[in-house]
């Protein structure tokens, strides 16, 4: 049997010990996002398509925000393969132009599954457009099913209907979902009053209501979209895509951004 002090002296070595190791880190602002990205936020510094380096790089920004146990949704849009509104201003039938664009954001979906598989993260392409040979067909429950599994789900063809954005697409699966909050991914790290990169002057706001991006004309998201975000107070997080750890930093309570709330 030992002494006493010997078996004290190790239970205080066991707690220092412990008390080392279960330091606990700060939990995530949210546990359920909506991340937006443009097609175009695939292309790199290309003119068009997919840029497999610019895919691995957004695939690793979403697995560092899966490692803090947030649940993940994700919609992207298809113009970096073809735009539904450009095909009909040059003559198309909008309708079909429309589909065509559904189709583009299946083919991005597909490149970021099979870039986040590769890092390990089950991820899951649901599409509002049956092809059930490269997608699931859109069930809420069975999309929520996957999400408190641990696995990312990016909904693609947008809502299934002409007509409709991906921005209120995402609106549309993030209200579902029962997500927390949008975070849309662009070129710049928030909304500003003019564009940035055209007028220095421009002022970035820490926040902005609903009413007034409609009013301003902000152009965060289309009006439907922030329309449906403002009914169902929503909060909508602008930010850039190009800042390595932003999405993770934002959510850990730093980063920069604008919030556009109620």
């Amino acid at each position: 049997m030992r002494p006493f002090c010997a078996i004290l002296r190790a239970d205080e070595t066991t707690g220092a010990a412990m008390t080392n190791t279960t330091t606990p880190a700060v939990p995530p602002s949210y546990s359920r996002v909506m991340l937006k990205i443009s097609g175009e936020a695939l292309m790199g510094d290309q003119g068009f398509g997919l840029h497999p380096p610019t895919v691995a790089r957004i695939a690793d920004e979403v697995e560092s925000v899966h490692k803090m146990g947030v649940e993940i949704c994700m919609v992207i849009g298809g113009g970096n393969i073809f735009r539904g509104l450009q095909g009909s201003a040059q003559g198309m039938e909008r309708t079909t132009a429309d589909y065509m664009g559904m189709l583009a954001t299946v083919m991005n979906a597909l490149a970021l599954q099979a870039a986040l598989e590769a890092k390990g993260i089950h991820t899951r392409v649901i599409s509002a457009i049956r092809m059930d040979e490269v997608a699931e067909p859109y069930i809420r429950r069975r999309a929520v099913r996957h999400l408190e599994k641990k696995r990312i789900c990016i909904f693609a063809a947008g809502t299934g209907n002409p007509y409709f954005t991906t921005d209120t697409a995402a609106t549309l699966r993030a209200s579902e979902m029962n997500c927390q909050a949008i975070f849309k991914g662009t070129k710049v790290d928030g909304v500003y009053d003019k564009d940035p990169k055209r007028f220095p002057d421009a002022v970035r706001y820490q926040s902005v209501t609903y009413d007034e991006v409609l009013q301003k004309h902000l152009g965060v998201m289309d009006a439907s979209a922030i329309a449906l975000a403002r009914d169902n107070n929503l909060p909508i997080i602008v930010f850039s895509l190009d800042e390595p750890g932003g999405f993770r930093g934002i959510l850990a309570g730093n980063g920069t951004y604008t919030r556009v709330h109620g």
